[in-house]
């Protein structure tokens, strides 16, 4: 069967509809709405207002390139930058291009550009072993060539497995002054940005995709004989290859017997000398900054760091010539020479720039909207902003894919080892300017479905003899048409009510659900909130409750409601607790507020049902009576221990006795040491990073939780978890809940009203107005051939094919794994439809459904012409960042690191054209896999520093969990703006710069990103009037390092800044918090850890020391 090859014609709808959360549009099939008052279809079809749709017949948009994942912050006991969720902003993905660009033929050269001067480096970690005593560098720019020359290498001493994780990395190097109280004092967590290229008509099916090629010199990066060790993502084994909480039929870890090869790509390519590629022209990046220069030392020794010699003077440079990495000596990291050899540098103007391909992107495809009419596209970047016009496959807003080219055979998809995965979104928030799903009734019948399958019409079933009945697009079962939903079929054998259907024209919809699809065979009711606020002394004396109680007053004006409604259906209810439980009555009929208290907490039930969960307008006075009297009750309570479980539970049975699904809000400061059950100890064991038993600081300490956790899933109980840590607290085992309800974590260490509240109190009201799916089950169904196998979110799965989630927000993603059960057809395709059935804020169930359709392919050359990077990462990150959960770190690493390496081998065994062994070949869409790859390698997870608290990594663990492929772009790789380059008066975002210290001026001021905080650095330099007028301080010096709140001024700059750090802000699902950084401050060391293209002080490598190590593994691959 055929989908959509091309866009179907403009629909006739009527108005545009409303936008989320208000999504009660009338309904469909001559059913009465049920909800909202009848209004005219809205053209959804049609061009959006402003665009003009000029696609030419036949002209494809290339695949882009794609992004990043997330990063980590570092942290010492106190004072940290806490790490905080950050989402992505309105917009999300990158534009369409409509413009064919010409494609060069492989013979045209860029030109050559001169060798780069030799230049010397003072000594620096080398966390690849020895350098290369001399380099120089070219780049050709028809493959971006870069050779090197080296004089002859002594044989190896010893083969290394991977870039070691870390040599030395500096401890406790920050005071804990009560000037870094807030945020970290260490090290933070890289991010990551996406990646873009610009759209153009990609290559006929038989000559290879796009390619960048370099020949890098070598980095001394160790060579990986042999691939033993864990499965990687891609590999075809059967299940999921590790285990997880929220997947109970993964089985544990695969591992290989020592010395057996990993399935890579076989054969070293034909030896033929260097000849261009025929890919598309490779753009020169690096038009954002001078060439690097050297690396600044950190300052030598620092505690724990290995002493090094004196450093040597700068040899010779010997006569150019082609570089063979397989001289180079890759000696063990105990084995490092006592002395470190200086080395000249790449450019890194020369090698794929992350900055460059976003920039391209938003050129080429932000000024037209994409259409998704036609299978398999690569819709544009997330960092490109696009309007979406859906027109029968999902927006890549609610689902974005690795690829969107599969491989017909499971034989060709371990060939490549590129992981087929979908990050889903299913309730994810459109701009203003598109139109949310609408919503179609099908009266008590219900929507039509696949007897067989159980799939939902969509608009890729086909309609046959005569329109009486129809053939599944996903198990190929003829199914007969009911008579209510009849329909004549026009001469192209489509029926003549398709565009009067969303359900038949859409890639996105809702349907109103029947009692069928409740449970109990009941209607639900509205669900509620409840909020539990923790009084023991620490949340007293720190003014957190009192703080709390008077937000709440206002808050609960704004709680989520259902479109036009005039008031929300959502019920409240109040409790406190320390080592005992306050329960409240405040029913409106009452002159005060009522408490009762439960002390035997490992008995847990709730002392009264009417009165507690009750409507806010009528029993506000009650409720603001109650929120005044909190903080004064407890005010001098000596009261240190806390429970944590029987708060939980408690909430938990007050929704089940009120048969209504719901959310509880807890606000917790402490370690739950009070006897109690779920009670812990104090676990924190830095000794254990680096072991075999790292492992177990990720795992929660007791089964008790996930038991607690799987009673709330069952009965549609979400957990958001507010944490106000002063020490450590088990983060790892207190978000177990809140990880498998499908709720949020939000931590602030060592919280203080003054300096937190503004970032507490921001992301409180976005987290208790934000619209919830609640008592949700999703599942992800295909096309004969593939099948979904593996899960990734913060979710719960009692089976193996269904996802359970007590509560879904629109920040949260689900990201699946596909593997092939079946060939695949090249003509038909394959298809996947998400449906997730769960009951809305005013208690109304229902079914959103999107489907999406690729293409399929039995050409590698495909494959790798259509895979999006971003995604790529996201699934990575995730996929590695759950197996911490189970295997020693190093594994996980060096498991990444592998599987990065044989998608890149195989692309060059298969589908690049033939040319020199010492050229770095990377296909177009993933030429910035290599950099992405590197800092999650760095993130604190895989490769903590010193000051990164337990906590802190089980912390962004977890968030990156649910994390869409956004937020994992930028926190991977962060957006480094420059602030005082562009004009003042100049309205548009600055263009950002590489994330590398060498981009720095010490005469300009640059705003840092990383979707957690926002980082303000001001060179030494800067002129005294941007100063005045930016700080209101007359010079450098009296700038208050680590300011968190730029001052008000009446002038162009303070204006233009702050409208920047807002406008940031409101991009992210997370309020940043804004930290000022004087160059050559303390704080500057935790400013330089976001710094991702620099070598890290944890060990981690610089790009140019990763892209070399990285052409090692590909060789020895080949060899």
């Amino acid at each position: 069967m055929n989908v959509n090859q091309s866009a179907p014609p403009v629909p006739p709808f009527g108005q545009p509809q409303p936008v989320y959360p208000g999504y009660h549009q009338s309904s469909y099939g001559g059913q009465p709405g049920s909800t909202a008052p009848p209004t005219h279809y809205g053209a959804y079809n049609g061009p959006v207002p402003g665009y003009q749709e000029t696609l030419a017949p036949g002209v494809s948009r290339a695949p882009p390139s794609l992004g990043a994942p997330p990063a980590t912050t570092a942290q010492t006991p106190c004072g940290q930058a806490a790490y905080g969720q950050f989402g992505q902003g309105d917009v999300q993905n990158g534009p369409s291009s409509t413009v064919q660009m010409q494609r060069l033929s492989g013979s045209q050269p860029f030109g050559s550009a001169p060798l780069a001067p030799v230049v010397s480096q003072p000594t620096v970690l080398q966390p690849y072993g020895p350098l290369p005593t001399s380099s120089q560098v070219t780049a050709q720019l028809a493959g971006m060539q870069i050779s090197g020359a080296m004089a002859p290498a002594p044989p190896t001493l010893g083969l290394g497995y991977g870039p070691p994780t870390s040599l030395a990395s500096a401890s406790g190097s920050f005071p804990n002054s009560g000037l870094y109280g807030s945020y970290s004092q260490g090290q933070a967590p890289p991010l990551s940005q996406t990646q873009g290229h610009p759209g153009a008509q990609p290559p006929q099916r038989s000559a290879p995709p796009q390619a960048s090629s370099f020949t890098p010199p070598a980095s001394g990066g160790p060579r990986m004989p042999s691939m033993s060790g864990p499965l990687l993502p891609g590999q075809g084994f059967g299940g999921p290859p590790v285990s997880q909480p929220n997947h109970v039929s993964s089985p544990p870890p695969q591992v290989l017997p020592p010395g057996t090869q990993m399935t890579g790509p076989p054969g070293p390519p034909p030896p033929m000398h260097s000849s261009q590629q025929p890919g598309y022209q490779l753009q020169q990046n690096g038009s954002f900054g001078p060439g690097r220069g050297p690396q600044p030392n950190y300052g030598s020794p620092y505690p724990g760091a290995p002493t090094f010699g004196s450093q040597p003077g700068p040899p010779q440079p010997l006569p150019p010539k082609r570089l063979d990495p397989d001289a180079i000596p890759s000696p063990q990291l105990n084995e490092l020479p006592p002395q470190q050899k200086t080395r000249h540098r790449i450019d890194p103007d020369a090698i794929p720039s992350p900055i460059q391909v976003i920039e391209d992107d938003r050129n080429n495809r932000g000024s037209e909207p994409f259409v998704t009419g036609v299978r398999g596209q690569v819709p544009p970047l997330v960092t490109t902003n696009f309007l979406v016009k859906d027109q029968g496959n999902a927006s890549p807003r609610y689902i974005r894919c690795t690829s969107y080219n599969i491989p017909c055979t499971s034989d060709m998809a371990k060939q490549a080892q590129v992981p087929l995965a979908a990050v889903i979104k299913p309730l994810a928030r459109l701009p203003p300017e598109e139109a949310s799903p609408y919503v179609v009734d099908h009266g008590e019948s219900g929507p039509l479905r696949c007897n067989r399958c159980k799939a939902y019409m969509c608009p890729f079933m086909q309609f046959i003899e005569g329109g009486r009945r129809f053939q599944c697009c996903f198990c190929s079962c003829i199914n007969d048409v009911p008579p209510q939903y009849f329909q004549h079929l026009d001469h192209t054998g489509k029926r003549v009510d398709a565009y009067d259907r969303p359900e038949l024209s859409l890639g996105s919809y809702e349907f109103l659900a029947t009692v069928d699809y409740c449970k109990n065979n009941k209607f639900p009711s509205p669900p509620a909130f409840i909020f539990m606020i923790d009084v023991s002394y620490n949340a007293i004396r720190s003014g957190l409750v009192r703080l709390l109680c008077e937000e709440l007053k206002s808050l609960l004006d704004c709680l989520p409601r259902e479109g036009r409604a005039e008031e929300s259906a959502i019920r409240v209810g109040f409790v406190t607790y320390n080592k005992v439980l306050h329960f409240y009555n405040v029913k409106s009929s009452l002159a005060q507020p009522q408490m009762m208290v439960v002390s035997d907490v490992a008995d847990m039930f709730v002392p009264l049902l009417d009165g507690f969960l009750v409507n806010v307008n009528e029993s506000r006075a009650v409720i603001t009576s109650l929120l005044d009297q909190i903080p004064e009750m407890f005010a001098d309570t000596r009261e240190t221990e806390t429970v944590f479980a029987p708060v939980i539970q408690a909430g938990m049975e007050a929704l089940k006795a009120a048969e209504c699904a719901g959310k509880l809000f807890l606000f917790h400061t402490s370690l739950p040491i009070a006897e109690a059950p779920g009670k812990l100890k104090n676990r924190d064991d830095r000794k254990l990073i680096n072991t075999d038993k790292e492992k177990t600081l990720f795992q929660p300490q007791t089964g008790a939780y996930q038991t607690l956790a799987k009673e709330c899933v069952a009965q549609g109980c979400c957990v958001d978890l507010f944490l106000f840590p002063n020490q450590y607290v088990d983060v790892a085992t207190l978000c177990v809940v809140p990880q498998l309800t499908g709720g949020s974590v939000y931590k602030y260490a060592c919280f203080q009203v003054e300096n937190d509240q503004e970032r507490f109190l921001s992301d409180l009201r976005r987290d208790v107005q934000k619209v919830v799916g609640f008592d949700a089950v999703m599942r992800v169904r295909t096309s004969t051939g593939i099948r979904a196998v593996d899960f990734f979110g913060a979710f719960y799965m009692s089976n193996t094919t269904d996802v359970e989630l007590a509560g879904l927000d629109g920040d949260k993603t689900v990201t699946v794994e596909f593997k092939h059960d079946d060939r695949l057809n090249e003509e038909s395709g394959a298809l996947l439809q998400c449906a997730l059935l769960y009951t809305s804020c005013a208690g109304q169930r229902r079914l959103r459904i999107h489907n999406l359709a690729l293409n399929c392919c039995t050409q590698l050359a495909d494959l790798y012409r259509n895979c999006e990077t971003d995604t790529l990462i996201n699934y990575m990150a995730k996929f590695a960042y759950r197996g911490v959960l189970n295997s020693p770190v190093k594994t996980v690493r060096d498991a990444l690191i592998t599987q990065c390496a044989q998608i890149l081998a195989c692309y060059r065994k298969n589908c690049a054209s033939p040319s020199s062994a010492g050229q770095l070949i990377l296909p177009e869409c993933m030429k910035l896999l290599p950099v992405y790859l590197n800092c999650v390698l760095k993130s604190d997870v895989l490769q903590p520093g010193a000051e990164v608290t337990t906590d802190d990594r089980a912390y962004v663990r977890q968030l990156v969990t649910s994390m869409d492929v956004a937020e994992t772009n930028v926190f991977f790789y962060p957006r480094l703006l420059p602030l005082t380059k562009s004009p003042i008066e100049s309205t548009t975002e600055p263009p950002a710069v590489r994330a590398s210290e060498e981009r720095l001026s010490d005469g300009d001021i640059y705003l840092l990103e990383n979707g957690l905080n926002l980082f303000l650095w001001v060179g030494a330099s800067v002129q005294q009037g941007v100063v005045q007028s930016l700080f209101s301080v007359s010079s450098f010096s009296q700038i208050t390092s680590g300011l968190s709140i730029l001052p008000v001024l009446d002038n162009p700059l303070s204006k233009k800044v702050r409208g920047l750090v807002d406008s940031l802000r409101a991009q992210r699902s997370r309020y940043m918090k804004l930290i000022v950084v004087k160059q050559e401050d303390k704080l500057e060391m935790l400013f330089k850890h976001f710094l991702v293209e620099d070598k890290s002080l944890s060990g981690g490598a610089s790009y140019v020391d990763f892209l070399c190590h990285m052409h090692k593994e590909i060789r020895q691959l080949l060899s």
